[in-house]
């Protein structure tokens, strides 16, 4: 099964200057996106290949990936109101 790219760049692409900007000169956003992109790149290699995971397993990372993706968009947000 051929599974989507969520990695952050595809998700926010009008953001995609302010996020390199942001990874550039913010080290706990950098930490946030390689986080999400890492754990996208997981689920992403687990579902290709069709590895012996369980359900229960790739949904917490789903879920793990979805709460990183809503902490970095709420970062995009705060620095976007901020000016």
């Amino acid at each position: 099964m051929l599974s989507e790219h969520h990695d952050i760049s595809h998700e926010f692409p009008e953001y995609r200057s302010m996020i390199d900007a942001l990874r550039a000169t913010d080290t706990q956003f950098d930490a946030l996106v390689a986080k999400h992109d890492y754990i996208d790149d997981e689920i992403r290699q687990l579902e290709e290949r069709q590895s012996p995971i369980s359900d229960l397993e790739i949904e917490k990372m789903k879920f793990e990936r979805a709460a990183l993706k809503d902490r970095i968009y709420q970062a995009l947000r705060a620095h976007v109101a901020k000016g």
